[in-house]
């Protein structure tokens, strides 16, 4: 399933899919689970090795359209309100526990943290929530969101170049490129369980203990 998925996906990138890049990366900036680690690095490997894209071109694409993802997640929220996510999040993946620390996340960090949160998965995705039940200025909600997704689609595109240099996978072998994205994705949950996961649960729970004093 996973290959065929992935054969069909580098068939529509042949032919100059900035425009699914931008798709699938606002998808994978809302509720729906679109891996980053999967759409970036293939996009960037073929644009080195048939030039149908460009490198430059995948990582701006991936950006814009995270911030397309990002901010419609962020006035959903905030035209909708807290009630009724906390009542209904809970059917689109979005349960009230991880809702909370997201926005204890969102309270504490600011700008600062919705730029660090681009960076790191789960997180990534429920972060426009909170930000707009915070009403955090969406002026700068805007700049570290673009900031922090160029940074994270470089990183995913270097991937995806030093993939691109695999003799075997130019030789058409896609289980060298689900070692690729499983090394990634492998790195990237463990820094998002020591510096997210712990810290966002930390957070969420000195917030409940103000509250209550």
């Amino acid at each position: 399933m996973l290959h065929s998925l992935m054969a069909w996906y580098l068939a529509e990138l042949h032919a100059g899919g900035y425009w699914l890049v931008a798709a699938l990366m606002a998808a994978e900036s809302s509720i729906l689970p679109v891996p980053s680690e999967l759409v970036i690095p293939m996009a960037a490997h073929v644009a080195v090795t048939h030039g149908s894209m460009s490198v430059p071109g995948v990582i701006f694409a991936g950006t814009v359209g995270s911030w397309v993802g990002a901010s419609l997640m962020y006035w959903g929220a905030r035209l909708v309100g807290r009630p009724l996510i906390l009542r209904y999040g809970k059917f689109a993946l979005v349960p009230e526990k991880k809702l909370v620390q997201a926005e204890a996340w969102s309270d504490r960090f600011g700008a600062v943290g919705i730029f660090v949160s681009r960076l790191l998965p789960v997180i990534r995705h429920l972060i426009g929530l909170p930000a707009g039940l915070v009403r955090l200025h969406y002026g700068w909600y805007s700049l570290a969101t673009l900031a922090g997704a160029a940074l994270w689609c470089s990183v995913l595109a270097y991937v995806g170049v030093k993939a691109g240099e695999d003799a075997a996978l130019l030789q058409g072998d896609l289980s060298r490129l689900s070692l690729w994205l499983i090394g990634t994705a492998l790195v990237v949950g463990a820094l998002y369980y020591f510096l997210v996961h712990r810290l966002a649960r930390a957070v969420a729970t000195a917030a409940r203990g103000s509250s209550g004093q």
